[in-house]
């Protein structure tokens, strides 16, 4: 059954952020939120921001729940669902920091221990209220797209590669945090909405993300849209 609203936690992807032909971030109105909204006819309440990571997403969810526009379902629990998409910014490095020490440990902004508390008390959070809860899996991730993009600025490439140990290694990380948010999923008995395998499917999924390597374009997020459509109507 197709909720009445939906609140949308996450990031700049969730957000309908993409880097445009200028080389700067600007949001979209052909979003995947938005497009998904007006095909399926459900009210979206969009709570993601640029740059979020899952312990920012839980502060943003206590302000919520805690204000006037708290969440609010009636008794039929298909009144509410809350979609959760983070991992693209968690799995981030400082990247001048690991260009000026590539030799020195680093860790990412959120480690995974954390991620994985993080997401739960999230999780925990939003079904308090009534609220049933999906997540969304991380697109794909073009690793040499990435790489240029971070060290566009002059940041020794050189530096960061030795201490990644290769470029595929960015890629694999990422997918780290991807493989986290499907056991998140599963212990959390979530709905596992997995964008990522409609991305791996297409013949090169390079064609739907944007130069950054990071977000998706978008004809990325019209796949995205076909993909939560394929879930509502399941």
């Amino acid at each position: 059954m197709i909720p009445d609203k939906v609140y949308l936690f996450g990031d700049s992807v969730a957000r309908g952020i993409i880097l445009n032909e200028e080389g700067s971030y600007t949001p979209i109105k052909e979003s995947f939120a938005s497009l998904a909204a007006q095909r399926l006819g459900v009210r979206v309440i969009n709570k993601a921001r640029f740059g979020c990571t899952i312990t920012k997403g839980l502060r943003i969810l206590r302000n919520f729940v805690s204000g006037e526009r708290s969440p609010q379902t009636g008794r039929n629990s298909d009144d509410g669902v809350a979609i959760l998409e983070f991992g693209g910014n968690d799995c981030d490095f400082l990247w001048d920091q690991v260009a000026a020490n590539p030799e020195s440990p680093h860790l990412p902004l959120t480690p995974l221990n954390i991620f994985h508390k993080a997401y739960g008390e999230m999780i925990d959070g939003l079904r308090s209220k009534g609220l049933q809860v999906a997540i969304m899996s991380l697109p794909p991730l073009v690793a040499d797209r990435y790489l240029a993009w971070i060290t566009r600025k002059g940041l020794d490439r050189e530096a960061i590669l030795r201490w990644l140990g290769g470029a595929e290694k960015i890629f694999t990380w990422h997918e780290g945090y991807d493989k986290a948010v499907r056991q998140i999923a599963a212990q959390k008995r979530c709905l596992l909405l997995d964008i990522r395998k409609d991305f791996l499917t297409q013949r090169d999924y390079r064609e739907f993300m944007c130069q950054d390597g990071i977000h998706p374009n978008r004809a990325g997020h019209r796949l995205i849209e076909t993909s939560l459509e394929g879930y509502a109507s399941s």
